[in-house]
């Protein structure tokens, strides 16, 4: 009746979509804390759904649609959700779009790279990334946002289209990040039940 495979594999990966739209929903409606609190969720969303897809069992044809749907999720949750993140923030002259360009351009590139990698089974069996993953800009960007709150807003903006420039550099430049493993993982956790926590209360 559907086109598509409906399993429990991509179930993480569709809940990472759902927690930046809820993201682009706050944004837009003036909450950028929220905001950037979902885009968190869909980061934790992204670092384990690969990880939980595995643990089940797939047919190959399973297998080929969750590479795809990961990385269709990922423009949505890390290249979109961000470049509205920033527009929310104020962030709206013609040079900050030159900015956001650039940033989906690379976006792009990376979650392409990424794709050939995989189907020629290159990137499963290293240990290093090549490239900054965009899933990392679901805890840059909120890590740089928190500086809003003791910087000046002129220099704020500054350093924050910086920041997107940069990571956008790093998605495309041909150097070695290791992939997490073990406790990397309970790190990040950790990381983003802090910055949501800060995010909740400041809000109170």
């Amino acid at each position: 009746m559907f086109i598509g495979e409906y399993n429990k594999s991509v179930i993480v990966t569709y809940m990472g979509v759902v927690f930046s739209i809820l993201g682009i929903y706050n944004a837009l409606n003036n909450s950028i804390r929220f905001g950037m609190m979902f885009l968190i969720f869909a980061g934790i969303c992204d670092l384990f759904d690969g990880k939980y897809a595995r643990m089940l069992i797939r047919t190959k044809q399973q297998e080929a649609f969750g590479v795809q749907i990961d990385s269709l999720a990922d423009m949505i949750n890390f290249v979109a959700t961000p470049i509205i993140l920033a527009l929310c923030l104020g962030l709206n002259s013609w040079y900050h779009l030159v900015i956001y360009s650039f940033y989906a351009l690379a976006g792009i590139t990376r979650l392409g790279y990424f794709n050939v990698q995989v189907e020629n089974n290159i990137d499963s069996t290293i240990a290093f990334y090549k490239g900054l993953p965009v899933t990392y800009s679901a805890l840059i960007f909120p890590v740089m946002w928190m500086f809003s709150f003791c910087l000046l807003p002129s220099f704020f903006n500054m350093l924050y289209a910086l920041t997107i420039f940069v990571v956008a550099l790093l998605f495309i430049i041909d150097i070695k990040i290791k992939k997490p493993r073990g406790y990397a993982y309970l790190f990040f956790i950790c990381l983003a039940i802090g910055l949501s926590t800060f995010i909740i209360l400041k809000g109170v």
